[in-house]
């Protein structure tokens, strides 16, 4: 800015310019204002836009602020955060002017097809679905995107009980439809529940030193409470939550 106006920031001013200006509407319906004078420590006063400075471009180009007054309605502007997840291009004639594309106009001749394109992208949906549905501990995943339904972990993989329950819960859950993931990695419990709250499945079936009653701790994502459910408890409340969720996407 300097470099262009001579003067440092705070005194730079659109009065005696030699380049282009771009001027946003709000600035252009001023009756009058004060303006740097391009000279440090200097500034004019009663600036009036048309007059001191041209309004050959003139447009939107300010970021709209909370409390800025609608161009439609004058009422207040509120700002709200947003995702993006799709995008809209419009190609013009690039490739139907290639592709010999062409259509009969309202007049009768023939020109060129005018092209669009448009999509979600499943990796944005993804990580937008994730900035919504998230703890402190990791991801929250809802029923619909989650890459599995069910999370299961044997405390101990070398407690045979454990181990064989955990398996028959696995081919038992896929056997009925649900999606099932099962932790058969021989780590400390610790690490295996902290990689679960991480990955956020959402509900999770632990099989610990009550596996020879055939009893599991169930606890969906978002719950911090667990519960200890029969074995068939647990399924039926897995069934339950999940069924309904998957007639739903289809």
């Amino acid at each position: 800015m300097q470099t262009v106006t001579g003067a440092p920031v705070g005194f730079a001013g659109p009065v005696g310019l030699s380049v282009p200006l771009l001027v946003d509407r709000e600035a252009a319906a001023l009756s009058e204002g004060i303006a740097g004078a391009n000279e440090r420590d200097y500034h004019y006063r009663h600036v009036r836009p048309g007059r001191d400075f041209s309004l050959a471009h003139t447009g939107d180009f300010r970021e709209v602020r909370l409390g800025d007054h609608c161009v439609r309605c004058g009422g207040p502007l509120t700002l709200h955060r947003g995702i993006e997840v799709g995008h809209v291009f419009k190609l013009g004639t690039k490739y139907s002017t290639v592709l010999g594309a062409r259509v009969t106009g309202v007049s009768g001749t023939e020109q060129d097809i005018i092209m669009g394109c448009y999509g979600i992208g499943v990796s944005r949906l993804l990580s937008a679905a994730l900035e919504q549905h998230h703890d402190e501990q990791g991801i929250v995943w809802p029923l619909s995107l989650a890459p599995f339904h069910v999370h299961i972990l044997p405390v101990s993989v070398t407690d045979d009980a454990q181990r064989e329950l955990a398996e028959e819960l696995y081919e038992r859950l896929r056997a009925l439809g649900v999606e099932a993931l099962l932790d058969d990695r021989e780590e400390r419990p610790g690490v295996k529940f902290k990689d679960a709250d991480l990955i956020g499945l959402p509900v999770r079936l632990v099989v610990g030193k009550r596996a020879g009653e055939r009893v599991v701790e169930y606890r969906e994502r978002q719950v911090a409470e667990a519960e200890s459910l029969a074995v068939e408890e647990a399924v039926q409340r897995v069934l339950e939550l999940v069924k309904p969720a998957a007639s739903e996407g289809t």
